[in-house]
């Protein structure tokens, strides 16, 4: 009878130390969790303001077959760093790489507004172009080629330039293939080491829908109809009266009809093109002809 007693007490005291163990966490363990919870917060805040990036890189090679070195190199660069990145494919699929969208790339507003149809917060645009030097070295089959890129980041919402980077290599090679192909991916990391660390440092500074960056989207808008000068007048003041929606209105030109100003918006491009419409000066009605990403098109008549 006593053995059977004690037994169950030392069998009652080792299930209590046991649960005792399970249900009470060691302090250090419960800093532990909550110490990972807060990264994983602070991760996930973080990628909210990450911009989403497109790229446009005009690739001037010595192969036979065209490449896209850079571009690859930048998504591949850009996704290491949980960066996202428009579709490059989809990219190629709608506009290629003719020259007419190179030309318009070339200029920060053309690019600023390619970007904006893809969804970009960010387009990285520029040049690769490799040469090999006119000598070969010793009479062997080696040569020097040297490549050249330049790129800049330019934001969507404003068209400005928030970083660039210009970058050349020197290698030598057996062939025009692989030594240009060498020389621009070793010219492309260089550009790529400089120009990825200033973009976040840029975006994190001002991301989008920032009072600095949300003020500055310019907006080039174009009224026709506007055939005697009252209607100018008042066109022209009536923006300039947008005080809440519109700052920094330029009339650029006024011919046959035509008035084109240029200004920056606080609001986006088809916000601002319904703001006008419905609030239009007095003694003219306006009709929308063509609303893109920082372009509106008007036609001004009378009621």
């Amino acid at each position: 009878m006593m053995k059977n007693t004690v037994a169950r007490l030392v069998l009652l005291n080792v299930t209590l130390f046991f649960a005792g163990c399970a249900t009470a966490p060691k302090p250090e363990d419960a800093a532990t969790v909550e110490a990972g919870k807060k990264e994983a917060a602070a991760a996930t805040a973080a990628a909210h303001l990450l911009p989403k990036v497109m790229l446009l890189v005009d690739e001037q090679s010595l192969g036979t077959i065209a490449t896209s070195e850079v571009e690859a190199m930048g998504i591949q660069r850009l996704l290491d760093q949980n960066v996202p990145v428009v579709d490059q494919d989809m990219v190629r699929a709608n506009i290629g790489k003719s020259q007419d969208i190179l030309k318009r790339a070339g200029d920060n507003r053309g690019a600023a507004a390619l970007g904006q149809q893809y969804g970009a917060d960010i387009i990285i645009v520029g040049e690769a172009v490799a040469k090999p030097s006119a000598r070969r070295i010793a009479e062997s089959n080696l040569r020097t080629y040297q490549a050249v890129v330049t790129l800049r980041a330019v934001r969507t919402d404003n068209s400005s330039t928030i970083a660039s980077s210009s970058q050349d290599q020197s290698v030598l090679g057996l062939d025009d293939v692989a030594g240009s192909s060498k020389a621009i991916k070793g010219a492309g990391e260089k550009c790529y080491n400089q120009l990825i660390p200033k973009v976040l440092s840029a975006w994190a500074r001002e991301p989008a829908g920032h009072a600095g960056s949300a003020g500055n989207v310019r907006v080039a808008l174009t009224v026709g109809g506007v055939d005697q000068a009252w209607k100018l007048k008042e066109i022209r003041e009536k923006l300039r009266d947008m005080k809440s929606q519109i700052n920094n209105v330029v009339q650029r030109s006024y011919t046959t009809g035509l008035a084109e100003f240029d200004l920056d918006s606080l609001i986006p491009t088809e916000e601002l093109a319904e703001a006008v419409v419905m609030n239009p000066p007095q003694g003219l009605k306006f009709q929308i002809l063509e609303v893109n990403a920082g372009k509106i098109s008007l036609r001004a008549a009378t009621p």
